[in-house]
């Protein structure tokens, strides 16, 4: 390490590291959080975020000096000071390490992140029914939509803080002249102080989790692992009711029973007469099979699962009680990202067509983290 006149090194590679790693996991997440075929990126740069977090967390109280807790100014009156030094001292001096805006600003990341990161997971399992904690959705489906609203809302309170810190960090680059943008690009910043030093140790523990986050990321975006596994598996319509199976897939792929409502089944069962423009009569399916199949359905519909796509459905549906998916608030607000031009490709031909970008879907698999749009 050259010294460089008039300034002192702050931050070790490692740390530069570990703080663009926070920055970039946090804005990659929130932005493929838009998207429900980049819920496995949502998942994994949300994943990354938690571990950085952590270790920034333990970095507090054994990493190197400027970067450890005691030395955060974190009295009300210290920062008062920054800002009143800030605004009328243009050419002040500024402190090597954090000063009082950062120093609250870190701990803001920490304790928001982590709410966020905890949310994140409770509602993969209570809403996806998959990851670690996805037991949790048998009986605690109820709460996903409580906890996609704290998870949202904490989001973009966040995003807010981060949009200040961005800004002040600006300021101090191009009106204050203290090259604060290039601190954490060099390590260097324009202050008086001794330089920080680093040991082996802890050299070793900040690159094992940089390395680790990679690892992470190559894992859950293309591996299925316990991360994203779901507790709903295929299913085999075929044995759970062979009629239902027999009579309906003679026309067409089976369609989940989970995705409609009761009222809905009951319309569409009772409507074959004009079943989507074709008819179906005694000869198609004896009036013994229809109560058999509508039976099943009743059994198996929206109202009795736990499965996301019901909950959504019905949460989405009001008094509207549709027999085809395609006119569900949900479905059309979950699909309006898509190009419609999409569902005008040879393979897909249909907005119905469920099969063509949800794998195994006629088996009642319906899985962000396997969702596949044809290019």
């Amino acid at each position: 390490m050259n010294p460089r006149l008039n300034e002192v090194f702050v931050w070790p590679l490692c740390t530069r590291i570990i703080h663009w790693i926070i920055a970039s996991s946090f804005f990659l997440s929130f932005a493929t959080s838009f998207y429900h075929h980049l819920f496995r990126w949502h998942l994994a740069f949300g994943l990354i975020f938690g571990i950085v977090l952590f270790f920034r967390l333990i970095w507090g109280f054994v990493g190197p000096n400027y970067a450890t807790f005691k030395t955060f100014k974190l009295n009300a009156k210290e920062l008062q000071i920054y800002f009143q030094e800030k605004v009328h001292n243009r050419w002040r001096k500024i402190y090597a390490g954090h000063n009082a805006a950062s120093s609250w600003f870190t701990l803001i990341v920490l304790g928001l992140g982590s709410l966020i990161v905890s949310s994140g997971f409770v509602l993969q399992g209570t809403q996806e029914a998959s990851g670690i904690l996805g037991s949790l959705n048998e009986h605690y489906y109820y709460v996903s939509s409580y906890l996609f609203f704290a998870h949202k809302l904490l989001s973009y309170f966040l995003l807010m803080w981060a949009i200040i810190h961005i800004i002040g960090v600006l300021i101090e680059q191009f009106y204050h002249k203290t090259h604060m943008l290039f601190a954490m690009i060099t390590g260097y910043k324009k202050a008086e102080g001794k330089h920080a030093q680093i040991s082996l140790i802890r050299h070793t523990f900040a690159y094992a989790v940089i390395f680790f986050s990679l690892y992470t990321l190559y894992v859950v975006a293309y591996q299925e692992t316990f991360v994203t596994q779901s507790r709903f598996q295929k299913r085999d319509f075929q044995m759970e009711n062979s009629t239902f199976f027999e009579k309906c897939s003679k026309c067409h792929k089976i369609y989940p029973p989970f995705m409609l409502p009761n009222d809905s089944w009951i319309r569409l069962m009772d409507g074959l007469n004009n079943h989507f423009g074709e008819q179906i009569t005694e000869n198609n399916i004896t009036k013994s099979e229809q109560t058999t199949i509508k039976a099943y359905l009743l059994t198996q519909s929206a109202e009795q699962s736990t499965h996301k796509i019901a909950f959504k459905t019905l949460e989405s549906l009001g008094e509207m009680r549709p027999i085809s998916m395609s006119k569900v608030p949900y479905w059309r607000e979950s699909h309006k990202g898509i190009d419609k031009t999409i569902y005008k490709q040879l393979g897909i031909k249909d907005a119905s067509n469920c099969f063509a970008c949800h794998p195994d879907f006629e088996y009642g698999v319906f899985d962000n983290t396997r969702i596949h749009i044809p290019k």
